[in-house]
C-alpha cells in the first residue's frame, strides 16, 4: 500500500527521531563531545534553538492567517506568537552563555607536548662586529 503521508510530515517525523539519537548521544557524551553538541544545538542563528524559533515563526504567521479567515481559533495563534516569544527569550538568556559551552568544546592543549623552543639564530641578537 502507497504510503500517503506528505514528505514534509515524514521529514518533521525523521527530525524528531533524528533528535531522540541525538539526545542519546548526548547522554553518552564526554564533557567535551557534550559541550561540542551543545554549542551546536544553541547557536542562535544556525543551531537547532535558532532554526525551530524560525520554524515557529513561519507556524505562528501561518496560524495568523488561517486565523484570520476564521479556519483557526484566535488562541491558536497566539500560543504560537508567546512560544516564539520563549524560545526567542530562552535563546538570548543561552547566549550569554554560548563562550563558556565553546570554550569547553576545544580540547586543551596536549600536556606531553613540550613548550616550544627559541629560534636560534647564527649570531646573537644585538652582536656587532
Amino acid at each position: 500500500m502507497t504510503d500517503l503521508t506528505s514528505y514534509p510530515v515524514r521529514l518533521a517525523g525523521n527530525i524528531a527521531g533524528l533528535l531522540d539519537t541525538l539526545n542519546e548521544h548526548l547522554i553518552q557524551a564526554t564533557p567535551q563531545e557534550a559541550a561540542q553538541i551543545l554549542a551546536t544545538v544553541l547557536d542562535g542563528e544556525d543551531g537547532v534553538l535558532g532554526r525551530m524559533t524560525g520554524l515557529m515563526a513561519t507556524g505562528s504567521r501561518f496560524a495568523k492567517n488561517l486565523s484570520m479567515c476564521d479556519l483557526l481559533p484566535p488562541e491558536v495563534w497566539l500560543a504560537l506568537g508567546r512560544a516564539v516569544n520563549q524560545l526567542h527569550d530562552i535563546g538570548l538568556d543561552i547566549d550569554e552563555h554560548t563562550n563558556t559551552i565553546s570554550a569547553l568544546a576545544t580540547p586543551p592543549p596536549r600536556a606531553d607536548t613540550p613548550p616550544p623552543r627559541p629560534a636560534v639564530s647564527g649570531t646573537p641578537a644585538g652582536r656587532r662586529r
